[in-house]
């Protein structure tokens, strides 16, 4: 596996989703599976999750959601409807009606009330656009803006218009509880406008207990808008920079992915960048050098990760577009430069221990020649963290559950694992960390003439980061029970 720090969100379909094949992408770099709830069944959901588990424990698993979408309605004809530049159509808010050359139907009831003249429908990821050009209390009239094709069940983005639909559908709320049931990492949500489309979903993993982390998907200018409101409430964002692309013109994306990667070092959590990263190689066995340039630029602004779809769905070349992301991750991380580093800043209500230990460890890091830094971990706040402040050297999460080690497979240059915890007393404490030593000893992970930084807690499970260690493995190693780490 190519050594990388940035991390990989491979989309896996149930078409395509046997041990061996998921085994060769994991050994090729990825970190995360996700599913399309879009177009998977529930059968489908639970065929990937059971052979995802069956490669490794610490493979994470994300489940998109629809969000509030709006497709257009099933054509009469069952064929694509033709426009030619120029035609006028009628659209009505009705997911029922039988569409035809005069007049569509689309998922979304109050389009006529909520849409005003002057906007422009995009449908089918912007193939064909219409300008509403007049409105009756019945319908849309519309004018065809280039010649092209409406088909069945086709996106419809609408730039600028606030779209007045339910964060979560019917079938989104299933999809969120098989994801549930199958112990699902992520639910990675669509369409985010602000904080209570994320509280929404939070409600439901509340109803059930669930510890299945939020990760917002910004796709249009609202969700930009509220950027800051729903860092407080996710887990994380993902820039979705196909549905974003059209609901905000396509040269402010570069600069919106920039402030998005920013936003989430400042507040220490995972950002995803996603669409048509490797989008020749669904057809191609190599990539263009534009995309190339575009994943290294997102390593350079400081991507926790980067995502594959078509790709690794249903792409001719899954593991080779794989090896490419991960190959031209690791080559970008090493020849990035420190001034050009987005430097974390502390917000006064978070300028606490855990924050300024996590800064100083990645400082000794560099500074003292650290061959890595361990952490042991309850909530993965610690590790998440010293993420952000993306340490040059590795970075070691010992977690006390593989669900915890799970939810940090998004974060920037953290290698989880699950560790057995049976408490932090003093000698248990101590004792957790000669474990974790001679494991990553025998991994060859560390040797024994190395030096680490040790990150934990005095106060037990949960009561996060209360002291800095440096020490030589060797010596804490050899010590053994005389070590003594600072626990009351």
């Amino acid at each position: 596996m190519t050594q990388k720090k940035t991390k990989i969100v491979a989309t896996i379909s149930d078409m395509r989703c046997d041990v061996d094949f998921i085994k060769s992408l994991y050994d090729a770099g990825i970190n995360v599976v996700r599913m399309n709830s879009a177009h998977m069944t529930e059968e489908g959901f639970i065929q990937v999750m059971t052979n995802v588990r069956a490669v490794s424990p610490y493979i994470g698993i994300m489940m998109d959601t629809k969000g509030p979408e709006i497709r257009t309605a099933k054509n009469a004809s069952g064929e694509k409807i033709i426009v030619k530049t120029g035609d006028k159509i009628k659209v009505v808010g009705d997911l029922d009606f039988l569409s035809t050359q005069e007049q569509i139907g689309v998922s979304y009831p109050s389009i006529v009330q909520d849409v005003p003249v002057g906007s422009v429908l995009l449908v089918d990821d912007g193939e064909t656009a219409m300008k509403v050009i007049d409105k009756t209390a019945d319908y849309l009239l519309c004018e065809i803006q280039n010649d092209g094709t409406i088909g069945n069940r086709k996106s419809v983005n609408i730039p600028g218009v606030s779209v007045n639909l339910p964060s979560i559908t019917a079938k989104d709320k299933r999809s969120i509880e098989i994801a549930i049931e199958n112990k699902a990492d992520f639910i990675a949500h669509s369409f985010v406008r602000n904080k209570q489309d994320v509280l929404d979903v939070q409600k439901i993993l509340d109803e059930y207990n669930s510890p299945i982390k939020i990760i917002a998907k910004i796709e249009n200018q609202e969700g930009v808008d509220n950027i800051d409101e729903i860092f407080e409430t996710a887990y994380g964002v993902m820039v979705a920079r196909g549905d974003l692309g059209i609901e905000v013109p396509q040269e402010k994306i570069p600069a919106i992915q920039r402030l998005l990667i920013r936003k989430s070092i400042e507040y220490k959590k995972p950002v995803i960048v996603a669409t048509q990263m490797l989008h020749t190689m669904i057809e191609n066995p190599r990539p263009t050098r534009a995309e190339v340039t575009d994943i290294a630029n997102a390593v350079y602004y400081g991507t926790d990760a980067v995502m594959l779809s078509g790709e690794t769905a249903y792409g001719k070349y899954p593991l080779e577009a794989v090896r490419t992301m991960a190959q031209i991750c690791a080559t970008t991380e090493q020849s990035k430069l420190d001034e050009k580093v987005i430097p974390v800043p502390f917000k006064d209500e978070e300028y606490d221990t855990t924050s300024f230990l996590a800064k100083q460890a990645v400082k000794a890091a560099t500074q003292l020649g650290l061959a890595a830094i361990i952490t042991d971990s309850y909530t993965g706040r610690t590790a998440r963290t010293i993420a952000a402040f993306r340490s040059k050297c590795p970075v070691y999460a010992v977690c006390c559950s593989n669900e915890v080690a799970r939810q940090l497979s998004v974060c920037y240059g953290i290698q989880a694992s699950y560790q057995e915890s049976t408490g932090f007393t003093t000698h248990q404490h101590k004792q957790y960390f000669l474990k974790a030593l001679n494991s990553m000893l025998d991994k060859g992970l560390v040797k024994k003439d190395d030096q680490v930084a040790y990150l934990s807690g005095s106060f037990g499970e949960g009561k996060g980061t209360s002291f800095l260690e440096i020490n030589g493995v060797g010596r804490v190693v050899d010590a053994g029970d005389a070590f003594e780490v600072p626990v009351d």
